[in-house]
């Protein structure tokens, strides 16, 4: 499983990646977790409000901080 954080470096951003370290690191399951800062990347994924969340090629949340619960639940499936 790969999860992408798109954002510019902001503090939501890397909210965001510490979140989804701890859930992985909490479940014990092995994910890849990139931060993404390249503009043109970032649109290609149609993303255009920070910080968005893509696992597995698909864009599963947009404009807002996942609690560890939810990267949890993102995770799991």
């Amino acid at each position: 499983m790969i999860i992408k954080i798109l954002g510019a470096g902001c503090d939501k951003c890397d909210k965001s990646y510490d979140n989804a370290v701890k859930a992985a690191a909490d479940l014990g399951i092995e994910v890849e977790i990139e931060k993404v800062e390249d503009l043109i990347t970032m649109m290609k994924y149609g993303i255009m409000t920070t910080p968005g969340i893509v696992v597995d090629e698909k864009v599963v949340m947009v404009g807002r901080i996942p609690k560890v619960e939810e990267f949890k639940s993102m995770i799991q499936k």
